[in-house]
């Protein structure tokens, strides 16, 4: 179980985000099997096709941007650039811009690797949630204080349902 395997830097980044591991977890796991399954798509072409073909141009184009960036500072090379249908890249499938805004490294380190490297995924995905009003020892069921946060992961209210009962499945098995 992924809890158990990852429990030192779990707890390390439950001490410094307040997002516990369950939920973390669930989200790794639902968004790409705890990284198996990261996408093939050419987040280039992905990006610069929705920017040029869709109701969002102005949102795609900002992302093929900072698409841009993440090979300009050296985070990856553009063969590594490859990820889900919409851009998305990483094992929890951040957009550029959150890659930029969000991505840590979990050692404390410069250097972020969202693809390989599932601490700095795991506490990128904290510090995401942190900033998006997570709330430390409050629980994320519809209704509850971190809801909102799940939420702002992804804006489909049954996807936020869905991480919030297979966290709480988790926290029952630990």
């Amino acid at each position: 179980m992924m809890l158990l395997a990852y429990a030192e830097p779990l707890e390390r980044i439950e001490q410094r985000y307040g997002v516990p591991g369950p939920v973390l977890v669930a989200i790794w796991g639902l968004e790409t099997d705890y990284g198996s399954g990261l996408g093939n798509y050419p987040t280039f072409s992905a990006l610069a096709t929705l920017a040029y073909d869709c109701r969002r141009a102005d949102l795609y184009r900002a992302e093929l941007i900072d698409a841009l960036t993440i090979v300009q500072r050296g985070l990856l090379t553009p063969e590594e650039m490859r990820g889900a249908w919409a851009g998305e890249l990483g094992q929890t499938q951040f957009m550029p811009s959150a890659y930029l805004r969000y991505g840590v490294s979990s050692n404390g380190g410069r250097a972020v690797d969202l693809m390989r490297n599932s601490a700095d995924v795991l506490a990128s995905t904290a510090n995401f949630l942190q900033q998006k009003g997570w709330k430390r020892e409050e629980k994320w069921d519809p209704g509850d204080p971190n809801f909102a946060a799940l939420v702002e992961w992804n804006a489909a209210e049954v996807y936020a349902r869905t991480i919030a009962q297979f966290a709480d499945r988790l926290t029952e098995a630990e």
